[in-house]
């Protein structure tokens, strides 16, 4: 019964104890930013310890605001500013017409190096900016491919494109293919490649083309209408007020097949009745475009009216293989306005300063 009282003393001894030390604050690790050395900091601070920031590696600090962090006896930190940038690399100078007018690269930024087809690259594909401002690789060089210089056809020889030197040629350099007449190369054209090696050799072989036909609206001129052998031309013309579009002269390939044909492109007429034109760097009245004839690419102004403003202004359609585009803002003149009020008419009036833009792919309806 005596042991009771002794118990109960030890107990609350430990309680009071146990208060007393819950009661006191600590501060844990304080909140950091990118750029802390985080390795340096503790887990638990006591009040009143005081805590120095340092930098991690690649990263300086702010110089106007203090370093130093005291643990209060509330548990919290005392306030700190303190920022951290990250180091800068220099970019080198050849890769500065890359980089968007940038001349530095903030610390861990990587390049990566490629090089165009045709080229090899000596040196690292990659280069990271290290902790103390240098780069971890210098940019590598790229070096044109060489191939060697290509073999000739049987029965026939090379022409290049620039004079070779040497045993080698470089990446890109072209050269093309002939064969002793009337033989033809299965392909013409050769050249250095990306992988190193060159076109194969073509084959030399009998080619001709068939006789030569006509187009719609021209006609041959200057040839036999026979077949024709390889690289042997015909030459087209147009009927008259017809324009050629496309080479006249078609050649035999070695294909076996003519070039392409050129087309005739027709005229055009302007289709209204009434109203004036600006053609051929002439203001004109319909009635005196005679013949009522623009040939095919030429271009006609026709004269639309500023309602708001009260003025008139060109509008430009351009006659496309036979069809004029009339400008939607384009209001034929009654009979009567064209008779009698010439002169009010969106050619005649005063020129608008500024042309606003219209459609001209649609046709006006006459009046």
């Amino acid at each position: 019964m005596k042991m009771a009282p002794t118990f109960a003393l030890l107990f609350f001894i430990q309680l009071v104890l146990y208060s007393a030390v819950a009661s006191k604050k600590v501060c844990g690790r304080p909140a950091v930013a990118d750029g802390i050395d985080e390795l340096t900091l503790k887990r638990v601070y006591e009040v009143g310890e005081e805590l120095t920031l340092t930098c991690e590696q690649g990263y300086l600090p702010s110089t106007t605001t203090p370093r130093r962090m005291t643990c209060t006896p509330t548990g919290e930190w005392t306030p700190s500013d303190l920022t951290w940038s990250p180091k800068m690399c220099p970019i080198p100078q050849p890769l500065q017409p890359l980089a968007m007018g940038r001349t530095e690269a903030p610390f861990k930024s990587v390049l990566n190096f490629t090089c165009d087809d045709g080229y090899v690259m000596l040196g690292a594909n990659m280069s990271s900016c290290l902790h103390d401002g240098t780069w971890s690789n210098p940019p590598p060089l790229c070096k044109a491919v060489n191939c060697p210089l290509p073999q000739p056809p049987r029965d026939g020889r090379i022409i290049h494109d620039k004079t070779v030197t040497g045993t080698k040629t470089m990446y890109g350099q072209a050269w093309t293919y002939e064969c002793n007449p009337p033989k033809a190369p299965s392909h013409e054209r050769g050249s250095c490649m990306a992988d190193g090696t060159v076109t194969e050799p073509p084959v030399c072989r009998e080619v001709s083309c068939s006789a030569p036909t006509g187009i719609p609206n021209g006609f041959i001129t200057f040839a036999v209408i026979r077949p024709h052998g390889y690289k042997e031309k015909v030459k087209y013309a147009c009927n008259e007020h017809y324009v050629l579009d496309g080479d006249a002269e078609l050649q035999c390939q070695n294909t076996g097949n003519w070039s392409a044909k050129p087309v005739c492109r027709a005229p055009c007429t302007v289709g209204i009745k009434r109203g004036r034109i600006f053609y051929n760097s002439r203001k004109l009245w319909i009635a005196d475009l005679k013949p009522n004839r623009v040939l095919h690419g030429e271009h006609v102004a026709f004269y639309c009216l500023n309602k708001t403003e009260r003025c008139g202004y060109p509008v430009v359609s351009t006659c496309n293989d036979g069809t004029l585009p009339i400008p939607e803002c384009f209001e034929e003149p009654g009979k009567m306005d064209y008779t009698l009020r010439a002169k009010n008419l969106p050619s005649e009036i005063q020129a608008c300063a500024a042309s606003p833009p219209a459609n001209t792919t649609s046709s006006a309806n006459p009046a």
